[in-house]
């Protein structure tokens, strides 16, 4: 039987990775191709996140000790049942919603960004941190002012670009760690 070295391994496993990035590159240029699409998605997964956790709030409750701690995770597991729910069941209106938290959380990072780089102007490269402040003020400004028709685009988009970006790093990450294993393999022989 034919014994698989390390450096074998490596190799299959960075190409596993490397095909991993690549399927994340195409799935985020559908996701932008398709943003509403995408949105649904991501809504429907955050939606059964929900549900599951309401499931998880009531298991717990007939595990509780006390009558009014059981009371209380019961009553807390089925709003969580409820609300997501009702996200499965209106899939735009958890979009809708998304969008408008996405879009405060854009607006309140921006804002502590530019903080901070007034906290640490006198750093070297700190001038990054107040344009990633200003970027993302823009954009939370942006997906805000135009809420809720930005819901068609948004979440959508910005899951795309985040794949496409996650996937590059993945395939980047692993060319670099196929390479390696090359050079090794060739200083050992």
């Amino acid at each position: 039987m034919a014994q698989i070295t390390p450096m074998e391994t490596v190799r299959k496993a960075s190409t596993v990775s490397a095909l991993w990035g690549v399927l994340l590159i195409v799935f985020g240029m559908v996701a932008i191709g398709l943003p509403l699409l995408a949105a649904v998605a991501v809504s429907a997964l955050v939606a059964w996140l929900i549900v599951l956790a309401g499931v998880v709030h009531l298991m717990l409750a007939f595990r509780a000790h006390g009558a009014g701690s059981r009371i209380w995770k019961a009553l807390v597991g089925i709003a969580y049942l409820c609300f997501g729910g009702y996200l499965i069941v209106r899939p735009l209106l958890g979009v809708a919603s998304l969008t408008l938290v996405l879009a405060s959380l854009f607006l309140v990072e921006g804002i502590l960004d530019i903080v901070l780089y007034v906290k640490m102007r006198s750093i070297g490269g700190s001038a990054w941190v107040l344009i990633d402040g200003i970027v993302t003020l823009l954009l939370g400004l942006l997906i805000y002012m135009q809420w809720p028709s930005s819901s068609l685009w948004a979440i959508g988009t910005l899951v795309g670009i985040s794949m496409i970006f996650s996937g590059a790093a993945r395939v980047m990450m692993s060319l670099v760690v196929h390479q390696g294993a090359d050079d090794v393999s060739r200083l050992a022989a």
